[in-house]
């Protein structure tokens, strides 16, 4: 029977992580009555949707003042699946009994249930979203969902409808989100793999590619658009609107990031294009009904990480005909599901 409170604290990474992350709210909810869950106020709307959490605290202002507005709630368990050192002291400072998160880390001692992370000792295959249940599974807590959940609210397909109509977008088109969280970071960005493959894509499936993103996106979404000569929604949805458009497109390809594990989790076939050596797209691909990888081609130094890779080469390198073929395999019917093996409690 459920009983108890228990917090989920997902404050760090970026949009895909806080949407894997809520998968372990499937789990805690298993066992405890009333799961909430304290995130950064950019991840807000990514939980407040989440069946599974009654309440979505958002981390900010001093520790003392997060630290009381936690112990008030009296919680009996708190996972924090991105840890840092503030946010491994806000449950040992609320005292909170049961405290699970990461081992090997200097602040791993203010947990009470200290979980190994296998991505630290060699593993690239094992899903995101399996690692963190292990953090559940500490607990005793198992979830039978197998995918993230991103439901859509009514008035997000409304406003989806309406943006698409004031674009000039009828009801057959492809969605292309070309950058991830890094790229808008830097001057350099590669445009010519991009389009190529965009222009493949509309010329294999007669569909227009419409261009998304953030705000930040925008100038490189215009510039694709520019010369696919087709429209861009780059900076004109929040996740929601985003979400419904990608559940109406026939396909959504895009660089790893939020909106791709989004788009996969409303059902869209997702294309997730992976062209770092250093990517691991077993670990981080999107979990969906319907989603096919393009894995690195390019033989890029070790050294090139997505965060200080100075040139983005392997995005030039962009091999149309492996886009083209994944998002045929995305599209075919019956999908080809993305669903992480799962651990097992002994």
């Amino acid at each position: 029977m459920p009983h108890n409170r228990a917090l989920l604290i997902c404050a760090g990474g970026g949009i895909g992580d806080t949407l894997l992350a809520s998968m372990v709210a499937a789990a805690l909810k298993n066992k405890y009555e009333t799961v909430d869950a304290l995130t950064k106020a950019g991840h807000l709307d990514v939980l407040s949707r989440n069946p599974h959490i009654s309440d979505v605290l958002v981390d900010q202002g001093s520790l003392l003042q997060m630290t009381g507005d936690i112990r008030e709630r009296d919680y009996n368990a708190a996972v924090v699946t991105w840890a840092t050192t503030r946010t491994a002291l806000l449950p040992w400072l609320a005292r909170i009994p049961m405290r699970v998160g990461q081992s090997r880390r200097n602040y791993s001692p203010l947990f009470t249930h200290r979980v190994p992370v296998v991505s630290e000792q060699g593993d690239t295959k094992t899903h995101w979203s399996t690692i963190l249940l292990n953090y559940a599974l500490a607990l005793g807590c198992e979830t039978s969902d197998e995918l993230p959940l991103f439901p859509i609210r009514p008035e997000e397909s409304a406003a989806a409808d309406a943006l698409l109509a004031d674009a000039g977008i009828g009801e057959s088109f492809a969605l292309l989100h070309a950058t991830c969280s890094w790229s808008t970071k830097r001057q350099v960005w590669p445009l010519e793999g991009w389009l190529a493959g965009a222009d493949a894509l509309q010329r294999r499936f007669g569909w227009p590619v419409i261009t998304c993103g953030s705000p930040t996106d925008a100038p490189i979404a215009r510039a694709l658009s520019k010369d696919l000569g087709s429209p861009t929604i780059a900076g004109l949805t929040s996740l929601g609107s985003f979400a419904a458009v990608a559940k109406r497109a026939k396909y959504v390809v895009s660089m790893h990031s939020g909106p791709m594990h989004i788009a996969a989790a409303v059902g869209a076939p997702t294309v997730g294009v992976f062209p770092l050596q250093v990517d691991f797209p077993d670990r981080w691909r999107p979990l969906g009904p319907r989603v096919a990888l393009v894995r690195a081609r390019y033989s890029c130094p070790k050294r090139d990480l997505i965060e200080t890779c100075p040139d983005y080469a392997c995005v030039r390198a962009l091999d149309s005909r492996d886009i083209v073929a994944a998002a045929e395999r995305a599209m075919q019917p019956g999908g080809s599901p993305s669903v992480p093996s799962r651990p097992v409690n002994d």
